[in-house]
């Protein structure tokens, strides 16, 4: 009697999943595209012993690849004339001319790292469908209301969306660099602008009129106009440094992110582009002054002025690599010093 229960109670054939097996393991708390996504992302155990499993595997995958396609063309049916709009200003407001390099460097980023995510297991969440839905109002928002910065921005938050909604918050969080970085290339509204663009031709002209005079050169500054013995120059809008530090703060994070591998350092580097830029615009207008003072006022306008912008946007560049040797030189020190107290104390 023992032995019969014995033999009763092992199983010599190995188990096999049941039907209510694989429907406990599709029945889950994820988005409507999880069941798709599995099916082609790893092999049940039914589709091991199914002659017909990779078929209907890869037809899967076409079908989520379609969907994908389609709602790429949707996105950019919906988004067109926006983005044409947006290139038309990087074209013709040399304040933003650097927005093209923006999404160009951010595909370089995907690219670099395409391994990574294309190795990321896709967890879908049904919280992008709740982020679609704000950004969609921020479109209609941004539309109804001529706001062209809110339809530029609606664009960046459908496509958080559609990566959270499709590949997860992990996969959301693996791209959130690139991502971010495209914010750079929507410019800053009229209203924001030119609260910025005032306060920097004023700081440009009291640095300036404080240089100027250790140089030898008398000069009576009022606001942005600096009074000089030849004649009298004016701190524009276009010499305030805020498209030198738009341009200067993109390539810096450029800069940051190519050459830096500590995050501490990427971020002073993106810090320092607003005291560079300031600093350079401001030693633009004191040789500027000193042009005037010195050789000939018509020289304070056309080629000389122009080419005076091209030279200090690379002494601006100039500054950035030095102040990135110094940074590294002094990180090293400090790693070097906490080494050696560390071996002093064992």
């Amino acid at each position: 009697m023992d032995r019969t229960v014995e033999v009763a109670a092992s199983n010599p054939y190995p188990s096999l999943p049941t039907i209510n097996d694989e429907v406990q393991g599709y029945i889950a708390p994820t988005s409507p595209f999880a069941y798709s996504l599995s099916i082609f992302s790893s092999v049940s155990p039914v589709a091991q012993i199914d002659p017909f499993a990779r078929t209907r595997n890869f037809s899967a995958r076409r079908i989520v690849w379609a969907e994908s396609f389609v709602l790429l063309l949707l996105v950019g049916w919906l988004y067109f004339s926006i983005v044409l709009h947006l290139a038309g200003q990087w074209w013709r407001d040399p304040n933003f001319s650097h927005g093209f390099f923006v999404p160009l460097f951010s595909l370089f980023v995907l690219w670099q790292n395409r391994s990574k995510l294309v190795a990321m297991r896709l967890k879908p969440s049904w919280w992008g469908l709740l982020i679609l839905g704000f950004a969609l109002s921020t479109l209609i928002v941004g539309v109804l209301g001529a706001e062209l910065f809110l339809s530029r921005l609606s664009l960046l938050l459908v496509i958080a969306a559609l990566v959270v909604l499709f590949a997860g918050w992990e996969s959301f969080a693996a791209l959130l660099f690139p991502w971010a970085f495209l914010i750079l290339m929507i410019p800053i509204p009229a209203i924001i602008f030119n609260q910025i663009t005032f306060p920097l031709q004023i700081l440009a002209s009291k640095l300036a009129g404080f240089v100027l005079p250790l140089a030898g050169v008398p000069v009576l500054r009022e606001g942005n106009i600096i009074m000089l013995p030849e004649m009298a120059l004016e701190v524009a809008e276009a010499c305030s440094g805020i498209r030198s530090l738009l341009s200067l703060g993109t390539l810096a994070i450029i800069y940051g992110y190519l050459m830096e591998s500590r995050i501490v350092s990427r971020i002073l580097l993106a810090l320092a582009a607003v005291p560079i830029a300031v600093a350079a615009n401001s030693m633009r207008i004191v040789g500027t002054g000193l042009l005037v003072q010195y050789w000939d006022p018509d020289k304070a306008a056309g080629f000389f002025h122009d080419f005076s912008g091209w030279l200090i946007f690379v002494v601006s560049l100039i500054m950035l690599f030095v102040l990135h040797r110094l940074l590294r030189l002094l990180l090293r020190r400090s790693t070097e010093d906490t080494g050696v107290i560390g071996e002093g104390g064992n």
